[in-house]
């Protein structure tokens, strides 16, 4: 995510920070650079205009141009701008005082509007809310099929609207279940096109006029760039919406559609979707996404993700073995399953500050499939005490697990070191995240 601009303000932060003084010239010529950088990153260019101007006004000021350090400086500039730009902070979905709060998901087909209608409710589910899931399009072969597995998996209810066409007469039903059952949120999936049409726009104002709803989300591909916030704009204007929802994050390294929509649409990016699975969907904290782009990292967002998957009492638990010597293979292959459960570890590498300057590191997911492996080949035993493990063994353990001597002598070697690191760091009252990883560049997930 926004790898590509990154890079580039990268090299141009450094050019500046290397200057005892900032002229105007210097200026000038970093701003020609940040708007060639937002170019490539597919950024509209009426936002970089928008964007730039209050960054020279700002840059060629006194307090800038005299300042013992004007390259930092500029850098902060930036930083603040950005952060305007690309919205204010970071709005939760509102629930209602009566419920159910209904929430209207509109967009193109194919932008990944049904997954995301999933993933919400998966967030809502775990947040202790009961949702109703309505397939209203009735066009896409397969759609309603598709929304009603999604609600099997998650245990999630969904409207079955029967035999019924009109995709108006469905939500009107749909929300007349939903107050019966006492559903606290609903969730209504509409259909897309294609393209932008009047019959598209006509049918989601009517399911609006009908439903009445708290939140209208647009869902857009962020593969599409600068185009995304254009069409989000014409949806808004058409029917109104409340937030964007930007799809496909994950595989967007340029970051045009996230760094135009709020300008474009007047409208808050609510969530990005960072995946497949249903779980990868994440708050879009303004502040938070432009220190990811300066390479400064997201510390906020790998905490709360450890939270989330690591409970109060296994930390402590953690601890207490860590203070013992008593940290064990089995403890570590527990350990990978939940950091698993936080995402890819291309993603938790970018929330770590300075990692995305790394350029030699290549992080394997493959890798917590091998250990994994390694481990589960072992014996109750030897997953106890490591150091039994002798020749022998470990080319048992290298047949059963489909490896080599060589990879169950790394992790071996890896793991002693790293429970000398963590009780070290257990002395001073907290665990080290980077250590359960190997120790940065050269560790178990590295390559």
């Amino acid at each position: 995510m926004f790898e590509n601009l990154s890079d580039r303000l990268e090299r141009i932060y450094k050019k500046l920070k290397g200057r005892g003084i900032l002229k105007e010239a210097d200026v000038d010529e970093a701003l020609r650079e940040i708007r060639v950088a937002l170019i490539e990153a597919d950024v509209s260019l009426p936002v970089i205009k928008d964007f730039l101007a209050p960054v020279r006004e700002k840059a060629v000021g006194q307090e800038v141009l005299k300042s013992l350090t004007p390259g930092h400086q500029m850098v902060k500039i930036v930083n603040d701008e950005l952060t305007l730009l690309i919205g204010d902070a970071f709005t939760d979905i509102q629930f209602a005082a009566k419920p159910p709060t209904i929430i209207l998901m509109a967009g193109l087909q194919g932008s990944g509007k049904t997954t995301t209608v999933g993933k919400l409710a998966k967030r809502f589910k775990e947040k202790g809310k009961n949702c109703l899931l309505v397939p209203a399009d009735v066009y896409r072969p397969a759609a309603i099929e598709q929304l009603h597995v999604l609600g099997r998996d998650l245990g999630v209810a969904v409207y079955d609207g029967g035999d019924e066409k009109d995709p108006i007469a469905i939500c009107k039903k749909a929300l007349d279940e939903a107050i019966n059952k006492m559903s606290q949120v609903v969730i209504i999936d509409t259909a897309g096109r294609q393209q932008v049409d009047d019959d598209l726009m006509d049918e989601l104002k009517r399911i609006k006029e009908t439903v009445q709803p708290h939140e209208v989300l647009f869902v857009a591909d962020a593969m599409m760039g600068q185009q995304a916030a254009e069409i989000a704009k014409t949806f808004n204007d058409a029917v109104g919406i409340d937030g964007v929802v930007l799809t496909k994050m994950d595989g967007d390294a340029r970051g045009g559609a996230a760094l135009s929509t709020k300008s474009i649409t007047g409208k808050p990016i609510r969530f990005v979707g960072m995946g497949e699975k249903l779980d990868a969907i994440e708050p879009f904290h303004p502040d938070r996404i432009v220190s990811r782009i300066l390479g400064m990292g997201d510390v906020m967002s790998l905490v709360e993700k450890a939270e989330e998957n690591f409970e109060k009492e296994e930390q402590e638990e953690l601890q207490k073995k860590f203070k013992a010597n008593s940290f064990t293979l089995e403890d570590f292959r527990d350990q990978l399953k939940q950091v698993q459960k936080m995402g890819s570890m291309e993603q938790l590498m970018g929330m770590i500050p300075g990692a995305g300057k790394l350029k030699g590191l290549k992080v394997d997911n493959k890798a917590f499939v091998q250990i994994e492996a390694i481990i589960n080949s072992m014996t109750p035993r030897e997953r106890a005490k490591h150091n039994i493990i002798n020749a022998s063994r470990k080319r048992r353990i290298a047949q059963g697990s489909g490896t080599r001597v060589n990879d169950i002598n790394k992790l071996l070697k890896q793991f002693a070191q790293m429970q000398k690191m963590m009780k070290k760091v257990s002395r001073g009252g907290g665990l080290n995240f980077g250590s359960l990883m190997g120790g940065g560049g050269g560790g178990f997930m590295g390559r």
